[in-house]
C-alpha cells in the first residue's frame, strides 16, 4: 500500500480554515495529514475542522491559549493515540501526537523554537533529546518510525538562503545543527534530502519582510524515518507554491 502522508504548520488552524484550508484538505489525497502550531483548542473549532469528510482527527493543545498545538487528520484510525512526550518539561505545551498505524508509528511534532535566548535553545535541545529517547523505543520493540512537523532548525548551508548571515541565529547555530544530526545518527532519514541531495527548496519565510517573494527561506520542516522505511520512500516533496501560512505543506509517499 502506498501511504501520502503531508505536514504542514499552519500557523494558525482557524487563520487557514479562512484561507481555504479545507478545500486543500480535501484536495490533498492524503491518507495523513499532520498540522502544526494550531493556535487553538479543540473546542475553538469548527465542526468543519473537527470533522472533515473522510478524516478521523485527534488534537493536542497548550495549556496556553493561542500558542503551539498539533493535530492530526488520518483516514485510518490509529491502533493507539498518545499525546506528549511522559516529560513534564514538554507536556503542558500540546507540541506532540504520536499515532500508532499497523506499519509505522507517526510522531508528528511542533519542536520549540529557542529564538527568545539562550535558555529556551536548551529546552529545544533537551526535547530533541527526549524525542529521540521515545523513537529509541518504538525502534527496540522492532516498530518503523516516521516524525514530521516543524523541527526549526535548517541542517546544513543549503538549507536557508543567507547561512553565513544566520550562523548565530537561532534555527541554524551549531548547537542546533548539531542537535539536528543526533537524528541521523540515530538512524533517521531526511527523506526530501535523500531523493534530491542538491535541490535547494525552502518550507519557512518571514513575512514581516516578504522574503517568500524574494525567495529568501529556510527548511525547516521535515520528513525523516527510520532506516527500515528507507527503501520504501517513493516520494518526497516541499510544496513552496501552496500559500496560506508562513510555511508550506511538505509531502512523502511512502510503499508499505
Amino acid at each position: 500500500m502506498a501511504w501520502r502522508l503531508v505536514s504542514w504548520n499552519v500557523n494558525g488552524i482557524r487563520a487557514a480554515e479562512k484561507k481555504g484550508f479545507l478545500d486543500w484538505l480535501a484536495a490533498s489525497n492524503a491518507d495523513v495529514v499532520a498540522v502544526q502550531e494550531t493556535k487553538a483548542h479543540p473546542d475553538q473549532l469548527s465542526d468543519q475542522l473537527r470533522h472533515p469528510p473522510g478524516y478521523v482527527c485527534q488534537w493536542s493543545a497548550a495549556e496556553k491559549k493561542g500558542y503551539s498545538g498539533v493535530g492530526t487528520y488520518s483516514r485510518i484510525k490509529p491502533r493507539r493515540e498518545l499525546t506528549g512526550l511522559s516529560d513534564a518539561r514538554f507536556d503542558h505545551e500540546g507540541r506532540v501526537l504520536i499515532s500508532e498505524f499497523e506499519p509505522f508509528v507517526l510522531a508528528n511534532i511542533y519542536f520549540p523554537n529557542g529564538g527568545r535566548g539562550p535558555e529556551w535553545v536548551e529546552h529545544k535541545l533537551a526535547f530533541y533529546k527526549r524525542f529521540l529517547e521515545i523513537a529509541a523505543q518504538y525502534r527496540a520493540a522492532g516498530r518503523p518510525v516516521v516524525v514530521t512537523g516543524d523541527f526549526n532548525t535548517a541542517y546544513a548551508e543549503i538549507d536557508l538562503a543567507r547561512p553565513k548571515e544566520n550562523a548565530k541565529t537561532s534555527g541554524f547555530m551549531a548547537s542546533e545543527r548539531a542537535g539536528l544530526g543526533e537524528f541521523f545518527a540515530a538512524g533517521l532519514t531526511d527523506t526530501f534530502r535523500h531523493l534530491y541531495p542538491e535541490t535547494v527548496k525552502y518550507t519557512w519565510w518571514d513575512q514581516v519582510t516578504r522574503a517568500r517573494e524574494r525567495g529568501v527561506g529556510w527548511r525547516l520542516d521535515y520528513f525523516m524515518v527510520s532506516e527500515d522505511l528507507r527503501d520504501k520512500i517513493a516520494a518526497a516533496e516541499i510544496h513552496d507554491e501552496v500559500p496560506g501560512s508562513d510555511h508550506c505543506p511538505i509531502s512523502l509517499v511512502l510503499n508499505v
